[in-house]
């Protein structure tokens, strides 16, 4: 059986729609109808008449997708592929750092669990996280769950942010340290270092250019080389994109296994037999879509 032809056939026989994050395998952003970040990917479900979509991507974007788009079936193929970081924030934690600043707005980076972006004011992406900040009305800020994002937003704002918890963190953009930046400096002399926000400080000050995977794709026309600061699948995605353009991961094992958990055969059992379905509390998705809408708000002013 060929399960790329197989599943070509399902999508089209349930009309369903493939929608799959930049650091999915090869094979599974190929077969994708779109291929982007998180929201990038809901907004476009949004637009489409599919009655089903397929989410290839870590826990808290299928619930994102159901979010967004609470009329259509959401299916994620694969349970199990979770993002730890959105795990490591809890809603008791936001509730304890409102005690503690009653005052202050709550920023939650998307990279949360719908529970937790019940109790928010706003949510950010990576690559608006700046505006939303700077736009709402707060000198004090309650930010989760990302250390380094927090970093990134607060130098760029000169607002008070309270990272919650104080140790979030991505697995992966965690793993670069200043000796990639040497070396990647040594090998690739004539590259330039593009630096997602959840890496390290000291890594974001090597930066020539600071971007999300979305502002990596408009950023990449720059220049002809790049050392990619990200997750290793990135450089498949941009390398597509801008075939004459030379992109190498600053790490060749920088992977997130969650998202690598994610196959062609399990995309194929979730279409045939429509399993793993997204579901979310009504008053939950309610009070999330309520903070996400109130980011493109903060991005309007």
């Amino acid at each position: 059986m060929n399960l790329k032809e197989e599943i070509l056939r399902l999508k089209k026989e349930k009309n369903a729609i493939i929608l799959a994050h930049n650091y999915q395998r090869p094979e599974i952003q190929d077969i994708a109808d779109f291929i982007g970040d998180s929201l990038e990917l809901s907004m476009k479900a949004k637009e489409t008449d599919a009655d089903i979509i397929v989410f290839c991507g870590v826990d808290f974007m299928a619930e994102v997708a159901k979010i967004v788009n609470p009329e259509k079936k959401v299916l994620h193929p694969e349970p199990k592929a979770k993002c730890p970081m959105a795990a490591m924030l809890k809603p008791e934690m936001i509730l304890e750092a409102k005690r503690r600043y009653p005052n202050a707005k709550v920023v939650l980076y998307i990279n949360t669990t719908a529970k937790c972006k019940a109790y928010a004011d706003a949510i950010c992406t990576s690559a608006n996280a700046v505006e939303v900040v700077k736009n709402i009305d707060s000198d004090i800020v309650i930010f989760g769950p990302d250390v380094n994002l927090a970093y990134y937003v607060e130098k760029r704002t000169g607002k008070r942010i309270i990272p919650i918890p104080e140790y979030g963190h991505c697995r992966v953009h965690i793993m670069f340290e200043p000796k990639d930046v040497w070396e990647a400096r040594k090998k690739y002399p004539n590259a330039k270092l593009l630096v997602h926000p959840e890496c390290i400080p000291e890594i974001q000050e090597e930066a020539d250019e600071i971007a999300s995977t979305g502002q990596m794709i408009k950023k990449a026309c720059l220049h002809d080389e790049w050392v990619v600061f990200t997750e290793r699948e990135m450089c498949y995605r941009l390398s597509k994109i801008y075939p004459n353009k030379k992109f190498y991961p600053a790490r060749e094992d920088a992977i997130c296994i969650n998202m690598k958990r994610i196959t062609l055969e399990k995309v194929y059992e979730s279409l045939k037999y429509e399993r793993f379905e997204v579901k979310i509390n009504e008053e939950i998705m309610k009070r999330a879509k309520i903070a996400i809408e109130n980011m493109f708000k903060l991005m309007k002013k």
